[in-house]
């Protein structure tokens, strides 16, 4: 067995938390791997990140010295045998507290909170109010994985996409894999589940007549309509949309254009708009104020969006996303390159941009088939 003292930066304080990290060997697994096992003790012992002061030197200098001192005694007491791992009152804590933590440290990232805590709240329908890490094995983490696949449903009683399946168990095996790193646990028991291939959904879209039909309805709230047909012509997210301030608005030498940083990947980007575009934004307001006063998400916006589909006698089940959709797709049927689209989108990988290529080529496919027959 080896002693090694190890430093873990804690964004939230910005401070740096000492462990000590014991080596107890390796194993073989049933496929023939060698696995190392580790254990970890905590000492509550913090030094300051970049010490500016003298006396904050000083104190990191008396801390450092404390932690190695009682590494080296753990170090004897192991080849004494008199050392034992104190994991046990931590393996007692409450999961659910320390992942609900976890979820609302994301706060700040609409998207990434919400699936944390719908990921949370499957846990909590899975297992209970209280979990205690030592409950938590492989048993259980496959357990959980089955639940989402066969049992979990949303709030509309439908069964959780594989999507959904993978991003709330991936959320559970980030909690996971933190609560290693911070010494509560010794192993992932989540590194061998595996999780269903995500299926590509249908993806919804307006087509341009659609859109013009859209624009001429009268909606409930002026503001959703502004906002939507915005997003149509520029493929902001939701998120991006919501939050979007005139300091971003950017209105110069008869061009406008949002500077800005995605909600999503927190990517500084710039947009180009066009006209008809800025028109849907009005008059100009004070810098910190929001585009889009009295947007939120809620159940009456959704059904404000669909009743106002209704009312254009549009036959989808549109989203706010579905504007998204749309504009990538009025984009490549007016003769945009996917690497362009790629660009406007924010999209860091083109893989993810040619899923509207693929819904090009089967309207392609449609068109090419609606021809009749000649040959009669």
């Amino acid at each position: 067995m080896k002693v090694h003292l190890r430093k873990r930066k804690q964004s939230k304080n910005g401070k740096i938390s000492l462990y000590l990290e014991i080596y107890k060997g390796s194993v073989k697994t049933e496929d023939g791997k060698v696995k190392a096992m580790r254990d970890y003790e905590y000492l509550d012992i913090y030094l300051i990140d970049k010490p500016k002061k003298q006396t904050d030197k000083d104190s990191n200098k008396e801390k450092l010295k404390l932690a190695e001192t009682i590494r080296d005694k753990r170090s004897l007491e192991l080849a004494s045998g008199l050392y034992k791992v104190p994991l046990k009152s931590k393996q007692k804590a409450d999961f659910v507290k320390y992942m609900t933590t976890l979820t609302n440290q994301r706060k700040d990232s609409t998207g990434n909170y919400g699936n944390w805590n719908s990921s949370l709240k499957h846990l909590r329908e899975y297992k209970g109010e209280v979990i205690q890490f030592n409950s938590i094995d492989r048993k259980f983490c496959q357990g959980f994985s089955d639940y989402l696949k066969s049992k979990a449903q949303t709030k509309s009683k439908q069964q959780l996409s594989t999507s959904s399946i993978n991003s709330y168990f991936n959320k559970f095996r980030a909690a996971i894999k933190q609560a290693v790193k911070d010494g509560i646990i010794s192993e992932n028991p989540c590194d061998e589940v595996k999780l269903p291939k995500v299926e590509e959904s249908p993806r919804e879209y307006l087509t341009i007549d659609e859109l013009r039909t859209l624009a001429k309805t009268e909606c409930r709230y002026d503001v959703l309509k502004r906002a939507f047909l915005f997003s149509c012509l520029t493929g902001l997210r939701w998120s991006d949309v919501q939050k979007l301030t005139w300091s971003e608005i950017k209105d110069e030498n008869n061009e406008s254009k949002i500077v800005y940083t995605q909600q999503k990947t927190t990517n500084l980007e710039y947009l180009f708009i066009s006209d008809q575009a800025r028109e849907y934004l009005g008059e100009r307001q004070g810098d910190d104020d929001k585009v889009f006063i009295g947007l939120k998400y809620s159940s009456y916006t959704n059904v404000a969006l669909s009743q106002w589909m209704v009312a254009a006698k549009v036959n989808k089940h549109i989203t706010f996303h579905c504007a998204r959709h749309t504009h990538s797709l009025l984009q490549l049927d007016n003769g945009t390159d996917i690497y362009t689209l790629q660009k406007l989108l924010g999209h860091k990988d083109i893989r993810t941009t040619q899923i509207y290529s693929k819904i090009m080529d089967e309207k392609k496919k449609e068109a090419v088939n609606r021809i009749p027959k000649i040959d009669l």
